[in-house]
């Protein structure tokens, strides 16, 4: 029997979770320049609306998670989240972005519609907090270092300051090192709390330092691990989009090509229909 999962407003412009279709949120894993950022984000709009999927648009302002200290990181707060309001503005979809610091907070909730605590912060007690208070959808992303159950002490402290506009996000489990799974348990596991579960299908096939200075990954195995997400319940799709994969600043190795989105979302909705 289908667990019954919370709707959840994004934007006041459509409802994720309950019985609604399954949603994407996608972009590149870094802002790389504005002007892509906006292409990006314009194109997976135009393959979503064909579909009439729901699409959050995410793009990182700064990655403080970088492999190297030589690594690209991003534009920064201020004019990462100036892109991000010029995207939002601009073709009038919801985005998404990391935070790190409870500095960065404040900031942050006048821009973003939801907002998202990375994996290696899934237990940083004091962002977590701070960020529900705020009321805005929150995306917590599973650490790949903790098993799902887990994740129960993380939604409690969101729930702590009665911000129930939750989402969970299902991103790979350590297997060895420089190696992540997925546990399709995962997701049964974590709706049992009634809150949407996303599949990230981009960074579940990551290699975590698999490059010595960067991380690496196997994008081929994307569009199996989105398959198999969807076949047992997920509710939305995480995807790191690229034009250019080979090209992009920031995992390039576990990033999907633009061009083959349309097909993948295709091969999903078909496969949603007869997914428990």
């Amino acid at each position: 029997m289908p667990i019954e999962v919370k709707e959840i407003s994004i934007k006041n412009k459509f409802k994720i979770g309950g019985t609604n279709p399954f949603f994407l949120i996608g972009g590149p894993c870094v802002i790389e320049s504005q002007d892509h950022a906006f292409f990006i984000a314009k194109e997976i709009k135009k393959i979503c609306e064909n579909h009439q999927i729901s699409f959050i648009f995410k793009a990182s302002y700064d990655k403080a998670n970088r492999s190297s200290l030589k690594s690209f990181r991003g534009p920064g707060l201020e004019s990462g989240l100036e892109t991000l309001h010029y995207i939002k503005s601009e073709l009038d979809i919801p985005v998404l972005s990391d935070i790190h610091e409870t500095s960065q907070i404040e900031k942050a909730a006048q821009v973003l519609d939801i907002l998202q605590i990375p994996a290696f912060l899934c237990r940083q007690t004091d962002l977590i907090v701070e960020a529900s208070k705020t009321l805005k959808p929150l995306n917590l992303k599973k650490g790949q270092f903790i098993s799902p159950y887990e994740m129960k002490n993380t939604v409690e402290k969101a729930l702590s300051q009665g911000n129930k506009n939750i989402i969970l996000t299902e991103r790979g489990t350590s297997f060895g090192y420089n190696n992540l799974v997925f546990d399709i348990r995962s997701i049964p596991i974590m709706k049992k709390w009634g809150f949407p579960v996303v599949i990230d299908a981009s960074h579940s096939v990551q290699k975590p330092g698999g490059e010595g200075s960067s991380s690496g990954g196997a994008a081929e195995f994307i569009p199996y691990v989105a398959k198999a997400g969807i076949c047992v319940g997920a509710d939305g799709l995480f995807l790191e989009v690229h034009d250019n994969p080979s090209q992009a600043l920031s995992d390039k190795f576990n990033s999907l090509n633009l061009k083959d989105l349309d097909s993948l979302l295709t091969a999903l909705l078909r496969l949603k229909k007869q997914a428990i």
